[in-house]
């Protein structure tokens, strides 16, 4: 897939797709439809007749682990660790740089001057008491580094201000910001451009947390297994995705900042009211590139699950693991954040024993990685025998496995994000931590008998299911 109209076909090729016909309005109804369809793993959709609008508006892209598997090219019976796992697999191989070529579709339409209106945009009003219209909700943007050119694609919020200013929500010390202040130091404009609707894989990776000094079109490339392509622009001198439906572009000024929000954060609160929280940075739009039927892409954010949710699940259990594999903890078996904890705020490991203090050595490992060290709330540490995202051993584990003076640490500072709402509002860069060691003590000689089925005779009983007169679904749930 070279763009996300491959990842649009593909859904629809197989009863992923669901095209709204019928006018929809962008203010707060798109929203609710998409919000509602989502609360029910519905199929992502399609509003092709927005109100005033002659651009179609692509929502709940994400939604459902089959989908994720679509925009990854992966099989779609992957559940969110086997697409984690093979994404950690691929990642700690040799990267793939991407290719420059010399344009693409989104150059088929330049907007320079008066003619730059995002207001042009269907750009959806989404929740009541957000400060106004986001453009950028499945968007990122692309900054690079003055000194060693490392480029970083960063997902953050942009509200629309007016035709050609946007705010941006760039977190202090988010890889942007890096470049922001190395331009604040030195006092001039950071070249800036947003992307929105690039290829499926784009989106994924430009909202994980990859280490500085990496780019993240190396991961895109190496997780399509071909370079993704690439142009330089004239403008910013950015290098810019070819196949992307629509670009902004234009600089940060350090000098400029503004007040911007609320808005309905993926936490399930609003954040960002005016006069609570910092000024935010502002691109200045000097030029728009788009396709001349574009397609633009948002997701509705607020409380989970929706595909914020899904998409920092499955990068943030990716990059954890591949964190986790790169620092050589050994005996991990599998890796999982949970979309429910708004894919950031818990973290589930399973690990096969090898000597004492293991289960803690990895529990520990994860709040120290690039990935757990922000944000990062709890980790809980499982045995080999029960799978990361097996909710309902996990919980067992907790209760039989699991002694709350002996298997608790808690530790009072690590790194929080602005946008945690369990916090007050003007102490939220640190948080506590908790550890939760629902493992059995590798060290313990007598250890508790688990019960387990007869084999010979769970086998027997499989061969006569049907005989008992369920169906073949039912037997597949008890193997």
């Amino acid at each position: 897939m070279k763009e996300l109209r491959d990842f649009i076909n593909k859904c629809e090729e197989e009863g992923e797709l669901h095209r709204i016909k019928a006018e929809v309005d962008w203010n707060l109804e798109l929203s609710h439809i998409a919000k509602l369809n989502e609360e029910r793993k519905g199929p992502a959709l399609l509003f092709e007749n927005v109100k005033g609008y002659d651009i179609p508006v692509l929502t709940s892209a994400f939604t459902t682990p089959r989908r994720l598997a679509i925009g990854l090219g992966m099989p779609l019976n992957y559940s969110m660790c086997d697409m984690a796992r093979a994404w950690m697999k691929l990642t700690t191989k040799q990267l793939i740089k991407p290719v420059v070529v010399d344009s693409g579709p989104v150059c088929e339409m330049v907007l320079e001057g008066a003619d730059v209106d995002i207001e042009a945009l269907p750009v959806p009003f989404f929740y009541p008491l957000d400060g106004g219209r986001f453009v950028g909700t499945a968007v990122y943007l692309v900054t690079q580094d003055k000194e060693t050119d490392w480029i970083n694609l960063g997902t953050y919020r942009m509200q629309i201000h007016d035709r050609n200013h946007c705010g941006i929500q760039i977190i202090k010390g988010k890889h942007s910001d890096f470049h922001f202040n190395q331009h604040k130091k030195d006092g001039t404009k950071m070249p800036a451009a947003a992307v929105i609707g690039a290829d499926a894989v784009h989106f994924l990776v430009s909202s994980t947390l990859v280490s500085a000094q990496i780019d993240e079109y190396d991961i895109i490339s190496t997780l399509r297994g071909e370079p993704c392509e690439v142009f330089k622009s004239d403008l910013t001198g950015l290098l810019l995705p070819a196949n992307a439906e629509i670009i902004l572009e234009g600089y940060v000024d350090p000098k400029d900042l503004r007040e911007e929000g609320p808005f309905g954060e993926y936490t399930g609160y609003y954040s960002g009211a005016k006069g609570e929280e910092w000024p935010k940075q502002v691109l200045h739009i000097q030029r728009i590139l788009r396709r001349k039927k574009p397609i633009f892409w948002a997701t509705t954010v607020g409380k989970p699950i929706t595909d914020t949710h899904m998409i920092q699940s499955l990068n943030r259990t990716a990059t954890l693991w591949t964190d986790l594999e790169n620092m050589k903890v050994p005996g991990i078996k599998s890796v999982y954040i949970p979309a429910e904890s708004t894919g950031r705020f818990w973290a589930i490991v399973s690990v096969e024993q090898k000597y004492p203090g293991h289960s803690n050595h990895a529990g520990n490992a994860v709040i120290a990685t690039t990935t757990g060290h922000y944000g990062l709330k709890g980790v809980i540490v499982v045995d080999h025998d029960i799978p990361a995202d097996d909710w309902d051993r996990v919980m067992w584990a907790l209760s039989v496995r699991y002694d709350p003076k002996r298997d608790t640490q808690i530790i009072d500072r690590g790194r929080s994000t602005p946008l945690d709402p369990a916090l007050p509002i003007d102490a939220r860069q640190i948080v506590s931590r908790v550890i939760l060691d629902a493992c059995t003590p590798y060290e313990w000689e007598r250890k508790p008998v688990e019960i387990f089925l007869d084999e010979n005779v769970k086998n027997k009983v499989l061969s006569r299911w049907k005989e008992y007169g369920f169906d073949d679904w039912d037997a597949a749930i008890c193997k």
